[in-house]
């Protein structure tokens, strides 16, 4: 079974090392992995080729002007030829060694169309200090008419369904990834299986963490997918997964004190 990995990067040259070491110490080297560049101005394409022989003919990447993330992610989904796709963003990088050597082991089930597991999240200046953690664990089909999805970077799918159920939509700005999960999680009702995996450390501040305005704007474009969808939604529907989010905030802040102590 071999993996599609696909990075977007534009002006990652300070984080991509990172991203990129993390898949050469993968244990599970059946892979592909795909660079999508949006012809960036700092050293990103320096960073590529320092690493490129190191893939042994495995890595393939383009820079050229692009749409936008989601525009990037999808050219990179065209170029795939593995039996699975998975994203990894450029300022992000694998937990540990044996995460697609875990997922490609549940995906050889042929009942199994996509596995998704837990990320967490670190501030640059330190990438050992947890200070979110995002769980998978609770998601199932039903939570996302209340705004819920399983962490998107963990996520593993059968190349084979996007051709049936298509790409990202290019005309959303932050939140393509939920109205895709949407389509193919809720709607096409996919088999899926959670991993109990801390799979990916994402460092924070990236479109869809930060500001008050992002979760305006996430709002909006999460009611838009469900209307798209011919899926009934409403503010205060979406506003309830913010009770959650509050019992998750003070659990990761027990967390990290005990930590600290």
């Amino acid at each position: 079974m071999k993996i599609s990995l696909i990075t977007v990067t534009y002006n990652s040259g300070k984080t991509l090392s990172d991203t990129i070491q993390s898949v050469l110490s993968q244990s599970y080297t059946n892979i592909e992995y795909i660079i999508i560049d949006g012809l960036s101005q700092d050293n990103t394409i320096d960073v590529i080729k320092k690493y490129e022989l190191d893939f042994e003919g495995r890595m393939m990447w383009i820079s050229e002007k692009d749409r936008g993330l989601y525009d990037a992610m999808n050219k990179g989904i065209k170029m795939a030829t593995g039996d699975v796709v998975g994203i990894l963003n450029s300022d992000d990088f694998y937990t540990s060694d044996d995460v697609l050597e875990r997922v490609a082991s549940e995906l050889q089930n042929p009942d199994i169309d996509a596995v998704y597991g837990d990320v967490h999240f670190v501030k640059d200046s330190d990438l050992h200090k947890c200070v979110r953690y995002y769980s998978s664990k609770i998601f199932q089909r039903s939570l996302m008419r209340l705004g819920f999805m399983p962490a998107h970077p963990s996520f593993y799918l059968r190349r084979e369904y996007f051709e049936e159920f298509g790409l990202y939509q290019t005309d959303y700005k932050i939140a393509a990834d939920f109205e895709f999960l949407l389509r193919v999680i809720y709607k096409a009702k996919i088999r899926m299986k959670y991993l109990p995996v801390d799979m990916v450390t994402m460092r924070v501040g990236g479109a869809s963490t930060s500001g008050f305005e992002s979760h305006k704007r996430i709002m909006k474009e999460h009611l838009r997918a469900f209307r798209e969808n011919g899926i009934y939604a409403n503010v205060f529907l979406l506003s309830l997964r913010y009770i959650y989010k509050i019992g998750e905030i003070i659990s990761n802040r027990v967390f990290s004190h005990r930590i600290l102590k």
